[in-house]
């Protein structure tokens, strides 16, 4: 196990990181392949894969929900700005990749609470018009106020809000409906919100133990309904097919036959004016 003040993942120095608990993101990135995790980031990931072993699949969809949402707002939306909370570790495609293949001068903040997220970032997203932030959403003035964000997005006009498999590591307590009103008060007309949730809508059967292996993690996992989930969206408009599993949004070829079922909620909503 790597310990604080050693050289982390990818070699980059671990000064000031946690790894005396799991992380989220980088539990993320292990689920993903990557070696951008540590030692008890792998474990807490191989023991959620015991009791959700579809785990693999859904983080891989979700990856292509994000990228089939990220593909909409910037060519059918017209969004040139993104601003994406909880990034996790970079993986290619990154947002910016995806949005600048249809539209080069798009501008992307990305944001995460995780040291070597915001470390490993600063030295692989080598772009223009990027930023990358170490902030919580836990203080979303605080995001949105950041002179780093600012300094690449005009909240003036339209933003792509990305909330991508993050909201449900916010506990009841840490209030997400007023952090998303607040969020989405701060976006013009004409922004997006793009948002992913895990649910035990599917897979009741395991849901406690799924959600037990966070809470040994910096975050705990807080499984929600879909009723619940579409509350987050606030007042803007559900683009079609609205909140459905992450692989039913506007899939590029049908699933596999054999496919498990995904536990995850996607949805990209419009702020009309």
């Amino acid at each position: 196990m790597t310990s604080p003040g050693s050289d982390g993942p990818g070699g980059i120095p671990a000064l000031g990181i946690d790894t005396s608990r799991p992380h989220p993101a980088r539990m993320y990135d292990y689920f993903l392949g990557g070696k951008d995790n540590y030692e008890v980031d792998q474990a807490a990931a191989e023991e959620f894969m015991k009791v959700a072993p579809e785990v693999r699949e859904g983080v891989r969809a979700n990856r292509r929900f994000m990228r089939r949402a990220v593909e909409h707002v910037v060519r059918e939306g017209g969004v040139r700005q993104i601003l994406d909370i909880g990034t996790g570790l970079p993986t290619e495609p990154n947002v910016h990749q995806i949005a600048r293949a249809i539209a080069p001068d798009t501008r992307v903040a990305y944001i995460d609470n995780d040291p070597i997220v915001s470390t490993h970032s600063m030295a692989l997203l080598d772009a223009a018009d990027t930023s990358v932030v170490l902030a919580d959403l836990r203080d979303p003035r605080a995001v949105l106020d950041h002179p780093e964000v600012r300094a690449v997005i005009d909240l003036d006009r339209p933003v792509a809000l990305l909330l991508v498999a993050v909201v449900h590591f916010l506990s009841d307590a840490d209030d997400p409906d007023g952090i998303l009103a607040t969020l989405r008060d701060a976006l013009p007309a004409g922004s997006y919100l793009v948002l992913s949730h895990a649910t035990g809508d599917v897979h009741d059967d395991h849901r406690e133990d799924a959600a037990a292996v966070y809470r040994k993690a910096t975050a705990s996992m807080n499984l929600r309904p879909h009723a619940r989930v579409s509350e987050f969206f606030g007042d803007f408009r559900l683009v079609e097919p609205g909140l459905v599993r992450v692989t039913d949004w506007r899939p590029e070829q049908p699933p596999r036959p054999d496919a498990p079922l995904i536990g995850m909620y996607g949805g990209v909503a419009r702020k009309d004016g």
